[in-house]
């Protein structure tokens, strides 16, 4: 009786240390994820053209090999296809809210409003915007 109980428990062990249905990761598996992950981000800041280090400072916890692999992936892939980048909206609520405070303006300063004349920082906003950043 003693050898059928030893039995088993030792083919109930083996059957549960390959199944995957426990839920319990290797980390085998969590690297593949993290480095799946970094090449995801690598190929969005690349395809809404940001810089590699706009990336990386975006994305601090990311590794940083495969953040440049999915960048350097995503920049080949859309070279070789035409495609063009798209622009990232980060900047785009800064700027609609300049945009709101500017229409609400004091009236004491009607010339500047009036001229459309903007600040040093309008400017580059704008400039930023209007120019996706190429690298």
């Amino acid at each position: 009786m003693r050898r059928l109980v030893i039995t088993a428990v030792t083919l109930a062990a083996t059957l549960l240390a390959g199944c995957d249905m426990l839920g319990i990761d290797s980390p085998e598996k969590i690297a593949a994820a993290r480095e799946n992950d970094g090449k995801a981000i690598g190929a969005a800041c690349r395809h809404a053209a940001r810089a590699i280090e706009d990336c990386y400072s975006l994305n601090k916890k990311a590794d940083r090999a495969a953040v440049f692999a999915g960048w350097r992936d995503m920049n080949d892939y859309m070279r070789e296809n035409k495609i063009e980048p798209v622009a990232p909206m980060m900047g785009a609520p800064v700027a609609r809210a300049k945009a709101a405070d500017d229409a609400e303006a004091p009236a004491d300063k009607p010339a500047e409003k009036a001229t459309g004349k903007a600040g040093k920082d309008d400017g580059a906003v704008k400039a930023r915007e209007a120019k996706p950043r190429e690298s």
